[in-house]
């Protein structure tokens, strides 16, 4: 079965002119796995999440997009700590436990600052 993430990477690669064995090789995987990433039979690997919008340069919109694509496709989403402080660790744990409680109104503001984060950094 297709999903969302899948048609968006299959999109992407065929946007860019590439075929499977490109893109899979670019993201260090097989043109098999790549595939069944695509068909919905393999999950996508959190580093994707990342990697791919930095291999595509993909814009504030495409980025959104795919972002969108993930979280209709995923259940769980993993993330690494790898290199974060204890602070930045204790934030996202925070975050997790709190997160089913989250109102609307909460998510638009927490959504505001994100968004003015990402206009921050393109400034620097």
């Amino acid at each position: 079965m297709l999903t969302s993430t899948g048609r968006f990477l299959r999109k992407l690669r065929i946007d860019e002119g590439e075929l499977l064995k490109d893109m899979a090789g670019k993201l260090h995987v097989t043109v098999s796995f790549l595939s069944a990433v695509e068909n919905g039979k393999k999950r996508m690997p959190s580093e994707w999440n990342n990697r791919i919008c930095e291999l595509y340069h993909l814009s504030e919109e495409k980025s959104h997009e795919f972002t969108t694509a993930i979280a209709e496709t995923e259940d769980t989403i993993e993330m690494s700590f790898i290199g974060q402080n204890l602070s930045n660790r204790e934030l996202a744990v925070s975050f997790a436990r709190k997160f089913s409680s989250i109102d609307d109104t909460q998510v638009e503001a927490i959504k505001k600052i994100l968004t003015e984060g990402k206009k921050n950094d393109k400034l620097l």
